[in-house]
């Protein structure tokens, strides 16, 4: 069996090549980036993958059996298009089974919607591709928050309109594990699954990073209105407004589903505490 992964540079790419590479003979592993220099590091084969070009997806995902398309980084209206080149280069390869990475959040009503719209776009389009499928729903990143930390106590604690909804996040390495087997083992092809671990709310995000780093952080909840002037003051009208979408989302349930994680990865996510305690 050979396998690609596609946006095999990115943080998600990258994690997901470790976690085949644990299961598989790097021989049978396929990377695919934009910049396959980027990827070269990664000890396997490195082929050409920009979403945009699917004459050469195709010719890159020959002798492929299984692809994982990671979800592009675009503007929702163009993403749409670049998953459905991967989907039918893939098709015309030969390839036999297709497992994307799609997302979990609010299909309406939140600025990061239509994101999740195209996001459930391409979910329709790899059922529909012929094509043996899996689907993860991915959890919120929990590593932003960690990376974040220094401004979190620049501006003593955290700020957001999540309120006291439940964010179901994970990790990327969560993550990498559970498509790992998704994309090597038949038992799992017409599943779709929610991947996250145990849902918290921003308090406990807090008091998790206090324990871990010794820090005095409080949560302090923002209207939605008040967290958009703030979010777009710093990164922007377009990201700003999609960040506030996401914990908007939060705030409404839309991040706090069933986990179907022990499903797909054959075991339990990490705990909490136990990812915490590993940062000291």
């Amino acid at each position: 069996m050979k396998v690609a992964i596609t946006a095999a540079s990115g943080q998600l790419g990258t994690q997901a090549v470790k976690a085949v590479l644990a299961l598989i003979p790097s021989q049978d592993i396929v990377g695919l980036a934009r910049t396959p220099d980027k990827a070269n590091h990664l000890g396997i084969e490195i082929r050409p993958g920009d979403y945009n070009e699917r004459d050469v997806l195709e010719e890159s995902l020959q002798s492929v059996d299984a692809v994982l398309l990671v979800s592009g980084m675009d503007a929702p209206e163009r993403r749409i298009q670049q998953h459905r080149n991967v989907i039918e280069a893939a098709r015309s390869a030969g390839v036999k089974k297709i497992v994307y990475t799609s997302v979990q959040g609010a299909d309406e009503d939140t600025a990061f919607s239509p994101i999740v719209q195209s996001n459930r776009q391409t979910e329709e389009d790899v059922r529909r591709s012929g094509l043996a499928w899996v689907i993860g729903r991915n959890g919120i990143y929990i590593e932003p928050d960690v990376e974040y930390l220094d401004e979190y106590v620049e501006a003593g604690g955290i700020t957001n309109c999540a309120g006291d909804g439940r964010c179901g996040y994970t990790t990327r390495p969560e993550l990498a594990y559970a498509y790992a087997r998704m994309l090597t083992e038949e038992k799992h092809n017409g599943h779709t699954y929610n991947l996250h671990g145990e849902a918290i709310t921003q308090y406990e995000l807090a008091d998790y990073l206090n324990s871990a780093f010794g820090t005095d952080l409080a949560y302090t909840p923002m209207t939605v209105e008040e967290y958009r002037e703030n979010r777009v003051a710093e990164l922007g009208d377009f990201l700003g407004t999609v960040i506030t979408g996401i914990y908007q989302g939060i705030r409404d349930g839309q991040a706090d589903n069933p986990s179907d994680y022990l499903a797909a990865a054959g075991r339990e996510h990490v705990s909490w505490l136990s990812y915490f305690g590993a940062l000291t």
